[in-house]
């Protein structure tokens, strides 16, 4: 029992590797363009013999990725021009570091969104890819604070998105409430807390919003008037945009 066990564990363990090696293959096959590269290289870069290479091209092939062929001196492997891999090809490891940094933000603006593509991601990986991160994912834990209700939080977002004025019910550090109309122009996340920042009305200046303390928000038919996020002021050195080019 103990024997059937292991070897079945050992099968599971080497078909994640390959699963993983392939994907890495064809990123790699992506990359080399119109020159292509050979079998030997990619047997060096993987630490696996030619043999297993060509098994793995032709596993690649199987599975629908257009690969071409150059015999001889130079000759190599590629993938077909204006070929390009498919719509979502992801390591179970970046697989989890996405749905990590969604739950462990749980208040930040469009989470349930983000949220919700992480479950699209994760609908059309393969099967191997998806049930080796799932078993990762589980060895990752997160402790997400309370945030706003869904309800105002969307009306802060689709304010941003459409850069339209909303009406906020606002209770400050002080315990003082008031309604403000405000011209959404960045969220802003600092010292772990996220904030609106935008042109109040009331005030006739920039301010800054915790989300935590939007009791209430409503987006109004009002355009912005154009207010920049240059406006807002210098940011922190290590401030970044949410870009996602990893700068």
């Amino acid at each position: 029992m103990v024997c059937h066990y292991l070897c079945h564990e050992l099968a599971a363990v080497r078909l994640v590797k390959r699963a993983e090696r392939l994907h890495a293959l064809s990123e790699m096959l992506h990359r080399s363009g119109a020159r292509g590269v050979s079998a030997e290289r990619l047997a060096r870069e993987f630490e696996v013999s030619v043999r297993t290479i060509k098994r793995d091209l032709d596993a690649l092939e199987n599975s629908g990725s257009p690969l071409w062929s150059r015999p001889g001196p130079g000759g190599g492997y590629g993938l077909a021009k204006g070929a390009s891999l498919p719509p979502v090809s992801l390591s179970p490891a970046q697989a989890v570091a996405l749905m990590a940094a969604v739950s462990a933000a749980a208040d930040a603006p469009y989470s349930d969104l983000a949220a919700a593509g992480i479950r699209k991601v994760m609908d059309v990986l393969d099967p191997i890819t998806r049930a080796r991160a799932d078993d990762l994912a589980r060895r990752v834990w997160v402790d997400a604070g309370p945030s706003s209700s869904r309800a105002t939080k969307s009306a802060m977002e689709e304010a941003m998105a459409e850069q339209r004025v909303i009406r906020v019910r606002y209770t400050s550090r002080e315990g003082v409430t008031t309604t403000r109309d405000v011209e959404p122009v960045l969220f802003a996340s600092t010292n772990g807390q996220w904030y609106l920042i935008g042109w109040c009305r009331k005030r006739d200046a920039m301010r800054w919003f915790a989300l935590s303390r939007v009791e209430r928000a409503t987006v109004t038919r009002t355009a912005c008037s154009g207010h920049t996020i240059d406006e807002v002021g210098e940011p922190p050195a290590n401030a970044r945009p949410v870009h996602g080019r990893g700068e």
